[in-house]
């Protein structure tokens, strides 16, 4: 399986993005010539007339050998290499210019190599620039191809894509009406973009759906919020992060304060994290989201070939929510940034992870520019859990495995119990109607399946760490009599054992 992510102006890019400073691609000054390959080095074509060359032409082709192999490249495919290129610019059908052909050519050595290197020219510099800043223009989906079908990996929250039901793994097989059967990704991108306000008509094939879907958008400026939140039941927070941007930490850090104050006095006691359909993002977002939840230990290593490569990232002490019970919740995609988070508290056994598998993404992109409006991403290291995992093309196991569904509620019917039956004996602290507690209900499960286990999971756990038992005295009448004094507890039970120790998180 083939899949291959464009970072252009329709969605945030899934690569834990490494900046890199401007020199890393460009040829050190002190360096000889025949060690650098910048781009003003003319190309000569092969000859291909069968003639011999001129004493001058074998003097070119020695220089050129000599020059071949003292850096270490293959003659041979450089030869073939310009002869591709003669071939082109001598018999194809259209008239094509030579920046174009050395800028394809560029493109085709990277995306070669894996999924996630790409050239980026002057307008997916730009743009994503402007997406790890969090603003950009588009409908608000990540793309990418598999088996050569354009796919969508990830719907943006609040974005005209997520507005509309787009959903993961669809496929988008027409776009204006325009197939997408054989279309380069560039292509599919250059048609989905355009100006807010503008409209855009989509057919879709889904899973399980009996026939093509048709959708009509309408383009925006996207300025997507990486976080949201709110409280799900009295004491319980949801913590929403749909992609990793410079700011993700300090946003997550001022809307876990804004969830303490409305739990009130009594506290947190549970936190969703919901990082499902998060395609990632920066690298050091998902650090420093991680460091809110750790206070000590490694966050995430990477390693690649080159030294600077190597990196270990350590969590600080200093923790947003030191003892709190959290749940995270992630699925196919959750991708890249969104994995080292995922991964990085599951090792340190700080939440337990609930959905489906996540999808995979365990490499390091490095950004680097050729000039002041160029530049490629290339892979240059491997992330690994705090554990030594590596998920690449493996992806993160959930501890408790929930599929996507939807709960139907049956109506309650009549239920006849002891307190309906006529002359039944009442309670011994009496019945008081009054002072009875409704079990706090979960409408979000009615809605959203997993985040409604999500959150009885966390009840559960709660309910597993509180310790003591119910005091005998709480529930017992003033009028009963008090214990007599030859009235001795079990032997291996002093008087406050029964008294809850209020260490409740």
């Amino acid at each position: 399986m083939l899949m291959r992510h464009v970072t252009l102006s329709l969605a945030l890019s899934s690569a834990l993005l490494l900046t890199l400073p401007a020199t890393a691609a460009e040829p050190t000054p002190d360096k000889a010539p025949a060690e650098s390959t910048p781009d003003s080095v003319p190309v000569t074509p092969a000859d291909t007339s069968g003639r011999n060359s001129n004493a001058s032409d074998d003097a070119a082709n020695d220089g050129e050998g000599e020059a071949a192999a003292q850096s270490g490249l293959p003659l041979e495919d450089i030869q073939a290499l310009a002869q591709v290129f003669e071939r082109i610019k001598q018999a194809y059908v259209d008239d094509v210019d030579d920046k174009t052909l050395l800028r394809n050519a560029m493109r085709g050595m990277l995306e070669g190599l894996d999924p996630h290197s790409n050239y980026l020219d002057e307008d997916a510099f730009r743009t994503l620039h402007e997406m790890t800043e969090g603003e950009f223009g588009g409908i608000g989906i990540e793309v990418g191809q598999e088996d050569n079908q354009l796919m969508v990996i990830s719907p943006i929250d609040d974005t005209p894509a997520s507005k509309a039901g787009l959903q993961p793994r669809d496929l988008i097989i027409e776009i204006d009406g325009k197939s997408t059967d054989g279309m380069s990704l560039e292509e599919a991108v250059d048609m989905m973009r355009g100006d807010p306000g503008s409209k855009i008509d989509l057919t879709l094939l889904r899973d399980g759906a009996e026939a093509p879907i048709n959708v009509s958008l309408e383009r925006a400026s996207i300025q997507a919020a990486s976080v949201n939140s709110r409280m799900l039941s009295p004491g319980y927070g949801y913590l929403r992060i749909s992609q990793f941007q410079e700011n993700t930490a300090e946003e997550t850090s001022k809307a876990i304060a804004a969830l303490k104050k409305q739990a009130g006095d009594d506290g947190l006691s549970g936190v969703v994290l919901d990082l499902r359909n998060n395609p990632g993002g920066l690298l050091e977002g998902a650090v420093n989201v991680s460091d809110l939840f750790l206070d000590s230990g490694l966050v995430v290593y990477t390693k690649g070939r080159l030294k600077d490569s190597d990196m270990q990232f350590e969590a600080n002490a200093e923790t947003a929510l030191p003892k709190t019970p959290m749940v995270v919740l992630i699925n196919g995609g959750s991708a890249s940034a969104a994995e080292i988070v995922a991964g990085a508290l599951q090792d340190h056994h700080r939440a337990v992870l609930l959905g489906t598998e996540s999808f995979g993404k365990g490499s390091v992109q490095s950004v680097m520019p050729l000039d002041d409006n160029t530049g490629i991403k290339l892979t240059t290291a491997l992330y690994y859990t705090p554990g030594g995992r590596s998920i690449q093309a493996e992806g993160i196991a959930p501890d408790v495995t929930v599929q996507r569904g939807q709960l139907t509620l049956e109506k309650a019917g009549f239920e006849i119990r002891e307190s309906n039956l006529r002359g039944h004996l009442l309670n011994a602290g009496g019945e008081h109607e009054q002072d009875k507690k409704s079990l706090p209900d979960s409408p979000v499960a009615a809605d959203d399946y997993q985040l409604g286990e999500a959150l009885n999971l966390l009840r559960g756990i709660n309910v597993l760490q509180q310790s003591g038992m119910r005091r005998h005295d709480d529930q017992t009448s003033p009028d009963d009599p008090a214990p007599r004094d030859d009235q001795t507890p079990d032997d291996d039970q002093t008087p406050g054992d029964d008294t809850p120790d209020g260490t409740n998180p």
